[in-house]
């Protein structure tokens, strides 16, 4: 498998939307597929931030020409956009932005505003003794201001479940869209990944156990917001993802759309 280079083929990256400056402590990655309609909003939010945002578009809306109109009116923020022509996965647009970041702290969360950038910085202040910071919406101390319907809720603790049983990892909400890293970690594990779906973020948290890294699981103030770009069948493409880098019947060429 060919992990992405740090200037990924088959993304255009334009001057309008590289407003950021060198030398910036933190990146952060918003995989954005078809997110025009809540992309601004998410930008709205954002007052300040010293670091670099990485909004990475492969998607068939609009989304990539909403960011370099944001790019432009905001210079007061580090924005970059990539677009890729095809379809990356979840996973596939964090890494393909990971690979971009020019910071020692990265992370990447999720388009739709479910978390603030306040939220994201108090993870990256957990860094200093840790590889790793999650955010959680099931340990104590957590805020969910709005939560997901029962259903969610309980297909959630059933994904949780499964993921002990085949991982042996006891994190109470690998699923979060809210993670930091110190990107030295990352990079010794990148190249392993296989997962290119939503189940990524299990598989990275896996290898960077193997791989002796320390992270820890932060309680985090979410806003649930409804219109989830999970599926059924990306459900059942996670599992049968998750159990073939676990059972060891991994493929060069599996990317799970």
């Amino acid at each position: 498998m060919e992990f992405p280079r740090p200037v990924p083929p088959g993304y255009t990256l334009t001057p309008d939307t590289m407003n950021a400056a060198p030398d910036l402590p933190y990146s952060l990655v918003i995989p954005a597929y078809n997110e025009e309609n809540r992309i601004r909003p998410l930008f709205d939010a954002i007052s300040h931030f010293d670091g670099e945002l990485i909004v990475v578009c492969d998607g068939t809306d609009g989304t990539a020409r909403v960011v370099e109109e944001i790019a432009r009116m905001r210079t007061d923020l580090a924005i970059r956009c990539l677009t890729f022509k095809y379809r990356l996965g979840k996973g596939g647009g964090v890494i393909a932005g990971i690979a971009a970041a020019r910071a020692p702290l990265v992370g990447f969360f999720d388009a739709d505003g479910s978390t603030t950038i306040s939220e994201m910085m108090r993870l990256f202040s957990c860094l200093a003794d840790n590889d790793g910071a999650i955010g959680s919406r099931w340990v104590a101390g957590s805020t969910l201001t709005i939560r997901q319907g029962i259903l969610r809720r309980l297909e959630s603790r059933s994904f949780n479940l499964l993921i002990r049983c085949l991982f042996g990892l006891h994190f109470h909400d690998t699923q979060c869209g809210a993670k930091v890293f110190k990107k030295t970690a990352l990079d010794r594990i990148l190249p392993a990944m296989i997962s290119r779906g939503f189940e990524f973020d299990v598989e990275l948290l896996w290898r960077l156990r193997r791989a002796g890294c320390r992270v820890v699981e932060i309680p985090i103030e979410w806003q649930n917001k409804g219109d989830s770009r999970v599926r059924k069948q990306d459900m059942v493409r996670m599992v049968r993802g998750l159990f073939r880098v676990r059972l060891g019947f991994l493929r060069d060429d599996y990317v799970s759309p």
